[in-house]
């Protein structure tokens, strides 16, 4: 099945939420829009003042229509990286403030993404990690939950390491 077809963009009232819990963090933040598929997460933060972004998606067909945004919205704030996000990973050299995961479902892209992200140290102490993921996930146990909501089949939380 084609990524494209499984797209499941943030819905606006989920997207509201997570943005009033990250009001007073998003200004100068350096964020990361890992799957970023339709990139809505990642424009919204560079729209909400954040340093900078970059968005990290495979699909050839969604990177055309990011690369097509960044342009239409003027987002120099905005990188976007054409890779598979766990490759992207494995090779992340950077530190970032708040990070975006909402990989396809069922799939154990969270509790993947977040080991690396612990392993390479790609996220500052104080930073934070908003997950949009299937109801079912259980968080591998080096999360806390800070806060967090449904919508529908889908859970949303905003955590952090606890050991940092």
């Amino acid at each position: 099945m084609h990524d494209v077809e499984v797209l499941r963009p943030t819905p606006d009232r989920v997207r509201e939420t997570l943005f009033n819990w990250l009001q007073n963090f998003t200004e100068g933040a350096h964020c990361l829009d890992l799957y970023a598929g339709t990139g809505a997460l990642g424009f919204e933060a560079a729209s909400r003042g954040a340093a900078s972004v970059v968005l990290v998606e495979k699909d050839r067909t969604l990177v055309d229509q990011l690369e097509k945004n960044i342009i239409t919205l003027e987002a120099d704030n905005v990188k976007l990286e054409h890779a598979d996000t766990l490759s992207w990973l494995q090779r992340c050299s950077q530190k970032f403030d708040l990070l975006f995961l909402d990989p396809p479902f069922d799939q154990g892209f969270v509790e993947k993404s977040c080991d690396l992200l612990r392993e390479k140290g790609c996220l500052e102490k104080k930073g934070l990690i908003y997950i949009e993921a299937e109801r079912s996930l259980q968080l591998p146990s080096y999360l806390e939950i800070l806060k967090e909501g449904s919508a529908g089949h889908v859970k949303f939380m905003l955590v952090k390491f606890i050991d940092q």
